[in-house]
């Protein structure tokens, strides 16, 4: 057989890791690697937190799973203590980040499809460059024509806006229009934030228009930005939001918040899930919950970042050939480079033990775990240094 047993979608490096220390990943042969990557703004408690693995290895023993054709005491908890802390007045508990955007764009749809709605208003305007997603729905949610190839056609229900352009948004509207779909911050895009007239803005239209804000805060959500949500940087609260990423500290956990005006047509039948909110991704979550759901631990994550911003800052003014400019909030952080980002980020990995992203518009993504310091920060600059001094873009 010429095909892989693990089907060949990602073009999987060398790196094969088999455990993790705190913020390092070590590999099968034993190479420590600097994770400021986090899984992709996943491991915000890194790798070996005991109140997360502590939670897990509890509730294992307990009870996995049942199914919610039963009451959940577990799902309710954490549920109460989501609604206690942010806009929502009711949450879905998923697997994964597409499927709570899946859920929110059913929401937002549902919304207009109530007794007393209207029910031609089935469109959500989203944004360019924007990444919500991989399954059929999300794909079509975003403008990236190297997500739809192979797949078309796409699911119709979707217009898109320029990212930050409040007239391109009114552009797109309509009598079909139900909602906007926007990340605050963007992460795959190249973690662009955008401005507050702009998110103000959308809040408006939709004020005066009755229509659903949704907001995809599935890698800027839990307390990656110092905020528990980065929604609350802006002053605007959403109608429906996805989250996930972080939620789950590691475990397969996401979630779609929305108030109880947004959600009036989620009724019983309107959506589901066999593994969604089971017992021991309630108890992941519930640990992640007491560590970040804090003042202290998100002023301490306010703190960090500023300082790694700083730093960053000055750094990148001894490589001008190489950086533009530093990007983001709190610890999800962009260095948006002068060269492609992709082999760069490849050169930190292979050559130099540290772990990034890369990202749309040449920017190479920071996103540290949450539980970071000062010696994780000085290892950090002390390989990036290195990396940026033995870099040849020519040679890339």
């Amino acid at each position: 057989m010429s095909i892989p047993p693990l089907m060949p979608v990602y073009p999987r490096c060398d790196v094969r890791p088999v455990e993790g220390d705190k913020c390092h990943l070590i590999d099968e042969d034993g190479t420590r690697y600097l994770d400021f990557a986090s899984g992709i703004a996943v491991n915000l408690l890194g790798h070996s937190h005991p109140g997360l693995i502590g939670a897990i290895q509890q509730q294992a023993a307990r009870l996995m799973h049942v199914s919610n054709l039963y009451g959940s005491p577990q799902g309710e908890a954490l549920a109460q203590r989501l609604v206690d802390k942010t806009f929502a007045d009711t949450v879905f508990f998923t697997n994964s980040g597409a499927e709570a955007v899946e859920c929110a764009i059913k929401t937002a749809r549902a919304y207009h499809q109530h007794e007393d709605g209207n029910p031609q208003r089935t469109e959500l305007i989203t944004f360019t460059s924007a990444f919500h997603g991989r399954t059929m729905a999300t794909i079509s949610a975003s403008n990236q024509d190297k997500m739809h190839k192979g797949f078309l056609p796409l699911l119709p229900g979707f217009r898109y806006a320029e990212f930050d352009d409040l007239e391109s948004a009114k552009a797109q509207m309509s009598d079909r229009t139900a909602g906007f779909l926007v990340e605050p911050i963007q992460g795959e895009g190249g973690i662009r934030p955008a401005s507050q007239q702009f998110i103000e803005g959308l809040r408006a239209l939709c004020d005066e228009h009755d229509l659903m804000l949704v907001f995809d805060e599935v890698q800027c959500g839990v307390a990656r930005t110092g905020k528990l949500y980065a929604y609350e940087h802006y002053g605007v609260k959403p109608d429906v939001m996805a989250s996930a990423k972080g939620i789950g500290g590691g475990f397969p956990l996401g979630a779609c918040l929305a108030t109880e005006k947004a959600a009036r047509g989620m009724g019983f039948g309107a959506h589901g899930s066999t593994y969604g909110g089971n017992p021991l991704a309630m108890a992941a979550g519930t640990a992640v919950m007491d560590a970040v759901a804090n003042d202290e631990f998100l002023a301490e994550v306010t703190e960090k970042g500023e300082r790694l911003r700083a730093r960053l800052e000055q750094f990148i003014g001894n490589y001008p050939e190489l950086f533009d400019r530093v990007r983001g909030l709190g610890l999800m952080l962009g260095l948006r480079m002068k060269v492609e980002s992709r082999p760069f980020f490849v050169h930190l990995r292979d050559n130099h033990q540290l772990l990034t992203v890369a990202a749309g518009d040449q920017t190479l993504r920071v996103l540290p775990p949450l539980v970071a310091g000062d010696a994780e920060f000085d290892e950090f600059f002390e390989k990036l240094s290195a990396g940026a001094a033995s870099y040849d873009p020519s040679a890339a």
